[in-house]
């Protein structure tokens, strides 16, 4: 890959305030990116509005700013950006790849196979066409399809979507576009060509280039990093709790996002200013350090 070409892009969803497992894929997307000089975007993505808390975009960006962060470009948030997914939508429709959907996620697991719910949809509304009088969400038809991707950090990963995923939703029954598409379409119209999360969205990584498929879009390279996960082995995070980072002495969690991804900051690097510690952290940064395995929190 041609460093001049790198894009990448970090995405958070303003659901709370700035945790330690947001601030690890946070380092990690931005030294990928500024240690191959290329630019870094920030997209909010609240597409799911039903989950988005007033004022926690704003407070993300500027605890991001705080942490010492500087992103390409301008803010772009998913809410604003219903067009370029109803665009999608149609083209897939076009294709003949979408169908309405009037199933509850109850009826789906009262329908699994042998009693056991797998959260895979059985197809059941599939002979369905457009358009539809009631509520209904929309699939789109996987077909039987093995999608394989090289992860820069997981190694190779593969999945058949109809067996281990099934039709999946790219528009709910609320109207509201499903995340699978959303991000699929925004990053291609940024022109990413890398994209670096956690491993929690390697699962979905297939969905996402069959979606880039079926759009035309080229596939951009994937990284997943390691979770941060609490004492419980669960995934630190919002809905568990995750406690705010206190900004006000912005390197020592800067450092310990490091540590967690594998890297080594020497001991002196403690005592630093925020400037001299990104300096330090975009010269050293090794890729192939990070872990495969998730970390337990240690601040």
């Amino acid at each position: 890959m041609s460093t001049s070409r790198y894009i990448g892009r970090y995405a958070p969803s303003p659901t709370g305030p700035l945790h330690f497992g947001t601030l690890v894929a946070a380092v990690g997307s931005y030294l990928q990116a500024k240690s191959r000089q290329g630019q870094w975007l920030m997209r909010i993505e609240d597409v799911d509005i039903t989950r988005s808390v007033t004022g926690a975009a704003d407070d993300m960006l500027r605890s991001f700013e705080r942490f010492g962060f500087e992103w390409d470009g301008e803010v772009i948030y998913q809410s604003q950006r219903t067009e370029h997914y109803e665009q999608a939508l149609a083209t897939l429709t076009g294709k003949n790849r979408v169908y309405p959907c009037t199933c509850s996620r109850k009826q789906i697991a009262d329908d699994s196979s042998e009693g056991v719910s797998t959260g895979i949809y059985n197809g059941k509304c599939r002979s369905r066409s457009l358009p539809l009088n009631v509520e209904h969400a929309l699939r789109l038809r996987a077909g039987d399809t093995a999608i394989t991707f090289e992860d820069l950090v997981m190694g190779r990963h593969s999945q058949q979507l109809d067996t281990e995923c099934g039709d999946f939703v790219i528009k709910r029954r609320d109207g509201l576009f499903a995340y699978q598409l959303a991000v699929v379409v925004d990053d291609a119209l940024q022109g990413v060509t890398e994209v670096v999360r956690g491993t929690d969205l390697l699962d979905s990584t297939p969905r996402q280039i069959y979606l880039q498929q079926q759009l035309g879009y080229a596939q951009p390279d994937y990284l997943h990093l390691p979770l941060v996960m609490d004492e419980t082995g669960q995934k630190l995070g919002k809905s568990t709790g995750a406690a705010a980072l206190d900004s006000s002495q912005p390197v020592k969690s800067l450092l310990a996002a490091l540590k967690h991804l594998g890297q080594q900051p020497p001991a002196e690097l403690q005592a630093t200013e925020l400037k001299s510690f990104w300096q330090w952290a975009i010269e050293h940064w090794k890729l192939h350090n990070i872990p495969k395995q998730n970390q337990t929190l240690t601040l």
